[in-house]
C-alpha cells in the first residue's frame, strides 16, 4: 500500500508541475496572438489554467476535479499552445528570419 501512495504522490506532483508550466506559458504569450489564432482570450486561459492549478494543489488526485483540470491543461498544451507558437514565430526553427522576410525568402527591395 505504501508503494501505491508514493506513486499517487508522484503523480500529483507531476500534475501540479504540468498545470503550473501551462499557466506560466499562457501568461508569457502575447494577447494578440490569442486573437490571431482564434483561441478564446488570454484572460480566459489564465483563469481556466489558474483554477486547474489551484484545484491540483488542493484536491486529491483521486477526485474528479483534478481530472477536469488535467483535461483543460491538455487542451491548452495540445491545441492552443502550438497555435500561439505558430502566430508568434516561436517554432524551433534553426533559421531566424527578419521582419522583411516573405513566404519565398528575404525581400531585398527588387535588387
Amino acid at each position: 500500500m505504501q508503494g501505491f501512495a508514493g506513486f499517487m504522490w508522484l503523480l500529483s506532483i507531476a500534475l501540479i508541475l504540468f498545470s503550473g508550466f501551462a499557466l506560466i506559458d499562457a501568461a508569457t504569450r502575447r494577447e494578440d496572438a490569442y486573437r490571431a489564432a482564434d483561441k478564446k482570450t488570454k484572460p480566459f486561459w489564465l483563469i481556466i489554467l489558474g483554477i486547474a492549478f489551484v484545484v491540483n494543489l488542493i484536491f486529491n488526485i483521486l477526485s474528479f476535479l483534478p481530472i477536469i483540470g488535467l483535461i483543460a491543461t491538455i487542451v491548452y498544451m495540445v491545441d492552443v499552445r502550438p497555435a500561439l507558437r505558430g502566430m508568434s514565430g516561436g517554432g524551433r526553427s534553426s533559421r531566424r528570419g527578419s521582419s522583411s522576410d516573405g513566404p519565398y525568402g528575404p525581400y531585398n527591395g527588387g535588387r
